[in-house]
């Protein structure tokens, strides 16, 4: 018997393809769960005197899918394919990955059902019901098993600065999920939980989602370029300034409140430190692209990292601006959040994601996209409907504050607001429409497409080129 036909191959694609699927369909039930609740604001809800589609409920679900089934989803599949390509060693198990897949579907249907059944928690971004709880940290659990070995079996030198960024992910997310789900709602009443709430939404978002998705940069840039990244001291200076400051920025979500004073002019300090640690980010991404400029033009995968770069970069610089205490008397509590929140969520992590996607799909299923210039339109939908929504909500935020400040009353203020909102609407469906042609062309891709003519591997699976550090 031929002793590789029994090997265990380095890459569990199907898991990977598995995880990139769910993605897509909670994110498709996420985009319209936001499209729905847009509505509501429009006087236009389709399900109005349903109680178990309430609105608030709806709005609940939208962003837990986004958080949970679409960005966590997405994020453990890059992991399933770039750990050991960076590693050199295979995962655990196989086993335990589909294990982790189907809890992790488990545990985003419970939450989708809980939510609106009436179970959410009165935890900002963590209104997954109490009872999923102990699962996320299971879910937790199974991935530090699943990829903590072959990272510590690693016998480089010095690990690839994405592998940091991965290692530490893996640890904070645990540790973040517990802090934030257990302490407000069981130990910390009043001040001391809403503090400690803050430092749960901003930990989630700086602790996990953004060790992620810079790693996924680090890898995937370089790849799709074939070129080393700019500065591997650059890459490290990010990943010790996100450890240090990101943790402190939580507070400045509840700036003028009784929280003590020091720890919310220590989180608008931290706030603006991060921009400095994200400029490092991208002038070495920059710096990498430097002589491979047409690559934005020709290239898509590398379309999408640069625009969720770009935008990145806006969304640090706009939070700095903000989270300052003069700027909070106009846009606290007003749309302007809002559109900061979708940029950063979606033009930022959802765009890499989107990269990402575009260039994996066709290996995972070795067919050539069906189409690409519905991946092209799925871009430009995409981002032109992104950049709309953004630019309104944050004029709608500033309308909002300065009537507001002007003591004109709500209702008013609710009339100024009303076309906005309409623009809104119309820049969702913009995205949704791009989001769903990309889907549809992963399906099409998968059922229809071309095979890719390659000659058969040498053995199971050939390791892309690591990236240089």
């Amino acid at each position: 018997m031929n002793s590789q036909a029994t090997e265990q191959p380095l890459i569990f694609r199907k898991l990977v393809k598995a995880h990139l699927i769910a993605g897509a369909i909670f994110l498709t039930i996420s985009m319209f769960g936001g499209l729905f609740y847009s509505l509501a604001l429009l006087q236009s809800y389709p399900f109005e005197g349903l109680e178990i589609f309430s609105p608030g409920r709806v709005r609940m679900v939208h962003t837990n899918l986004i958080a949970y089934g679409f960005l966590f989803n997405c994020f453990v599949g890059m992991l399933v394919w770039t750990v050991p390509r960076l590693t050199g060693n295979s995962l655990t198990s196989e086993k335990i990955g589909w294990l982790t897949f189907w809890a992790w579907q488990l545990i985003c249907t419970l939450t989708f059902i809980g939510i609106l059944l009436g179970y959410a928690q009165a935890v900002e971004w963590g209104e997954t019901p109490i009872f999923v709880d102990p699962l996320v940290v299971v879910g937790a659990i199974l991935l530090f098993i699943q990829f903590f070995p072959p990272i510590a079996k690693c016998k480089d030198k010095g690990l690839y600065v994405s592998l940091w960024y991965f290692s530490a992910g893996l640890v904070w997310v645990a540790l973040t999920y517990l802090m934030g789900n257990y302490l407000p709602q069981f130990f910390l009443p009043g001040a001391s939980g809403a503090a400690v709430t803050g430092l749960f939404i901003h930990d989630l978002v700086g602790l996990f989602v953004t060790p992620m998705g810079w790693g996924m940069m680090y890898y995937f840039v370089p790849i799709i370029l074939k070129k080393p990244i700019f500065s591997h001291g650059l890459s490290l200076i990010g990943f010790w300034g996100l450890a240090f400051f990101y943790p402190l920025n939580g507070v400045h979500h509840f700036l003028y409140s009784p929280i003590p004073m020091y720890a919310q002019y220590g989180a608008v300090i931290s706030t603006i430190a991060v921009e400095i640690v994200v400029t490092t980010v991208i002038v070495n991404f920059f710096m990498t692209l430097r002589g491979r400029g047409d690559a934005l033009r020709t290239n898509l995968p590398i379309r999408w990292f640069f625009t969720g770069m770009v935008l990145y970069f806006l969304t640090c610089l706009q939070c700095a601006y903000q989270t300052t205490l003069s700027a909070q008397k106009i846009i606290h509590f007003s749309d302007w959040v809002v559109g900061h929140a979708h940029l950063v969520m979606f033009g930022v992590f959802s765009f890499w994601i989107n990269g990402m996607i575009v260039y994996l799909w066709p290996k995972l299923c070795k067919k050539e996209w069906f189409s690409d210039k519905i991946n092209s339109w799925a871009y430009w939908l995409t981002t032109i409907g992104l950049i709309i929504m953004f630019f309104d909500l944050m004029a709608a935020g500033l309308v909002q504050g300065f009537l507001w400040k002007g003591l004109v009353s709500w209702e008013s203020s609710i009339i100024y607001s009303i076309p906005f909102w309409w623009v809104r609407t119309g820049a969702g469906i913009l995205m949704i429409a791009g989001q769903l042609g990309l889907f549809l062309n992963m399906w099409w891709t998968s059922s229809a497409g071309k095979k890719i003519d390659s000659p058969p591997p040498a053995s199971p699976v050939v390791p892309e080129p690591t990236p240089a550090v």
